[in-house]
């Protein structure tokens, strides 16, 4: 006779078992203000964080995660760890697999920020998980692979970036056939109305002043110079099935339409909320339902004014370089990616100017040996390669 499958006693309570990826971030952190307002349908099974080991200790102690990984193992092995009854520690950045692939985990939030959190997702999605994946660099260095593997797996991308989440609620209202195009709102960050020569005079304090929303240091700093709006062009590209040319951006300075769909007969569905990471992020835990949660509503009793307006290109050429590499697919996202990552981390140790961001990205993505159809070892590689070579171009 045949054993029965596992369940998680979440599942049998009627709860989605949920791991969270980089739980002490800024993603991580309001994941679990959510899980803490909807306990009724949400256990957390299990936990990760890289330094902020005190503050992963304190989620710990209040979610009783079945598991926990600290992935920085020097920083894991000094940390005098007190006792977690029911949770169990894992030490080192390859125990990840151990926590995504568990029978109990359904749900896993990939918000490892960079491509530090590429194996773990793809782990998850070989699994055959659901994901809710707020890592735009894995869709962005890997993004034929992933969607390839998700399909093989049957497994469940949901995107948590509030501009995919938005596109995705947005096109439940037609068939994927019937869509013209997609808008991918944008701040437009800090320096919207600064002028290129001011732009130059860039500080790290002003570029992670974001005026919206609150977010990680790497995450403020490509807002700043729109390098976020480039990933997203690739990630849309790959999560959507889209043409790069049915994706558009536009400067929203009040955060309150998140994106838009265009379709074919002209209609234009917007998803509008405050700006609040906690609903898109609630909308991919208990998604296919839409449940009451913490997030922020909009108060149309309040006089409001919503603006549009196009990217002002020669002031933030990021966004036709993210267009440009959504084209040419392959290992060009791979390489924009760690060499965006090499470049934001210089420009916070003011090794180079807020400009030299993008400047080093597209000399670096002009030098490398363009591979179109990479296997995951081929990305890593170029990965390293490119954050290798914005080291020398810095130093240049």
């Amino acid at each position: 006779m045949s054993q029965p499958h596992p369940v998680a006693d979440a599942e049998i309570a009627g709860r989605k078992t949920v791991a969270v990826l980089g739980s002490t971030g800024s993603i991580g952190v309001n994941t679990l203000e959510v899980a803490r307002q909807l306990t009724d349908r949400i256990r957390v099974s299990g936990l990760s964080a890289h330094r902020n080991l005190d503050l992963l200790v304190q989620q710990t102690r209040e979610f009783n995660p079945d598991w926990i990984v600290a992935t920085n193992e020097s920083c894991a092995k000094k940390y005098r760890w007190p006792k977690l009854p029911g949770t169990q520690l894992l030490i080192g950045h390859d125990q990840l697999d151990q926590l995504v692939t568990d029978v109990q985990t359904q749900v896993v939030v990939a918000a490892i920020v960079g491509t530090a959190g590429l194996r773990s997702t793809l782990a998850a999605l070989q699994a055959g998980k659901t994901v809710a994946l707020a890592n735009k660099e894995t869709l962005v260095a890997a993004g034929p692979l992933v969607m390839d593997l998700a399909a093989r797996s049957d497994a469940t991308i949901l995107p948590v970036d509030s501009e995919h989440n938005a596109v995705f609620q947005c096109m439940q209202s037609g068939r994927r056939s019937e869509v013209h195009r997609v808008c991918l709102t944008a701040s437009g960050g800090p320096f919207r109305n600064f002028s290129r020569e001011q732009m130059q005079l860039v500080t790290a304090e002003q570029a992670l002043a974001h005026p919206t929303w609150d977010m990680g240091q790497k995450i403020s700093i490509d807002s700043a110079t729109m390098m976020n709006k480039a990933l997203e062009i690739i990630e849309a590209r790959w999560l959507f099935d889209l043409s790069p040319d049915q994706i558009e951006v536009v400067v929203h300075p009040q955060s309150i339409v998140h994106s838009l769909v265009e379709f074919v007969d002209g209609s234009v569905i917007a998803q509008m909320s405050p700006p609040d990471m906690k609903l898109p992020i609630q909308h991919a835990l208990t998604w296919p339902d839409r449940v009451t949660g913490p997030a922020r509503r909009m108060m149309f009793q309040d006089a409001m004014s919503l603006e549009f307006r196009p990217p002002d290109i020669g002031r933030f050429p990021a966004i036709a370089l993210g267009l440009q590499v959504a084209r040419q697919a392959g290992t060009a996202g791979a390489v924009l990616n760690a060499a965006n990552e090499a470049a934001v981390a210089a420009f916070l140790d003011r090794k180079i100017g807020f400009c030299d961001i993008v400047r080093a990205c597209q000399d670096v993505l002009q030098q490398h040996a363009f591979e179109p159809q990479p296997t995951i070892e081929q990305i890593l590689e170029m990965d390293r390669w490119a954050r290798e070579e914005t080291g020398k171009w810095i130093l240049a």
